[in-house]
């Protein structure tokens, strides 16, 4: 018997389910105990209280959403990738508001849990990706920062109002200004400038088939100028 069939599984899954069907304060310990066929002993065992319950059932949602997302096969245009990724985050906010919301709007004392680290980590690397190509104008942290806060904005902002009164084309208009703001035009690569191309060699140095001319200490200077040039497109000149 796996865990998703034991009483811990069993237990997270009723509690997702009232979350979803009635919102948080559905999920009582009494509820789940009777969702779930199990007395509270073992619930408090298990979780130690309502708060331990919802980090679990916020974990499950976040690899849930990872499993979507990383079960789609990249293409050879990261960007591309970027918007299909932007598009399946909002779709989950809007699929399962509830938990979107106890994800994003309510941060616990000690901080994100281990899937919703790893669902940064995947932005991450897909922010990687499009540095690696060239087409970053931003830094890698500022390019991160601004999808993942424009996008869970997006996502709470539409999840906060009727379905019928929500602007359908919210979504893809900031998406799209987002995109504008952190890449540039493939088609163009010599009219990305210094900062592009310095963002896309930093990242490069992180590679482990760069051939090893370079010593330890020489590919950290290079790495703090590279830097320092990519932090001038949001500081000016340092």
């Amino acid at each position: 018997m796996t865990d998703a069939d034991g009483p811990r599984g069993r237990i997270v899954d009723a509690a997702a389910r009232l979350l979803e069907s009635g919102g948080e304060d559905a999920v009582s310990t009494r509820a789940v105990g009777a969702a779930a066929g199990v007395q509270a002993p073992t619930i408090y065992r298990l979780f130690g209280d309502k708060q331990g319950l919802l980090d679990a059932v916020v974990t499950h949602g976040f690899e849930r959403y990872l499993a979507e997302k990383t079960v789609r096969e990249e293409t050879d245009d990261p960007v591309a990738d970027l918007r299909t990724g932007w598009d399946l985050h909002v779709g989950l906010a809007l699929s399962r508001p509830a938990l979107y919301t106890v994800m994003y709007a309510r941060p616990t004392g000690e901080g994100h849990s281990p899937a919703a680290r790893a669902a940064f980590a995947v932005l991450a690397a897909l922010v990687r990706r499009i540095a690696v190509a060239g087409r970053l104008r931003v830094g890698e942290d500022r390019a991160v920062g601004l999808v993942h806060a424009a996008g869970s904005g997006v996502a709470l902002s539409l999840i906060a109002v009727p379905p019928e009164q929500r602007d359908p084309g919210l979504s893809d208009a900031a998406r799209e200004a987002v995109v504008a703001a952190i890449t540039t035009d493939a088609a163009e690569p010599a009219a990305a400038g210094p900062v592009a191309a310095a963002v896309s060699l930093r990242a490069a140095l992180d590679d482990p088939a760069l051939p090893a001319v370079l010593t330890t200490a020489e590919r950290g200077l290079l790495a703090e100028w590279l830097e320092k040039v990519a932090r001038s497109a949001r500081s000016g000149p340092a």
